[in-house]
């Protein structure tokens, strides 16, 4: 992969979480759309709906509306995280390991 893609994904892994924050915690509250099939077709709610919403609120530190929006907010935040940590790490290792061959 080119020099200027791993810099890109690493810039835009780095600015996630900042945008995140940025945006209001109630940002996905009122889309007012149904994304879930099972929800739009059955009208029958899945393990996984209200979970953008919950995380949005998890990661603005709003617990009560997180578990509010889904239960397994607690067990998909914490992942979330550890998966981003590990990205991030991969794409720093890459940039830096390209900085020190350029540089030799």
């Amino acid at each position: 992969m080119k020099a200027w893609m791993h810099k890109s994904w690493l810039a835009a892994l780095s600015l996630f979480p900042f945008v995140l924050w940025v945006l209001p915690a109630g940002f996905f509250d009122s889309t007012g759309m149904e994304l879930c099939p099972s929800k739009y077709f059955f009208d029958i709610e899945c393990f996984g709906c209200g979970i953008t919403r919950a995380v949005m609120h998890l990661h603005h530190l709003d617990w009560r509306e997180a578990v509010y929006y889904n239960n397994l907010v607690v067990v998909v935040y914490p992942a979330l995280v550890v998966t981003w940590f590990i990205w991030w790490r991969s794409a720093w290792k890459k940039v830096s390991n390209q900085r020190q061959v350029t540089s030799a």
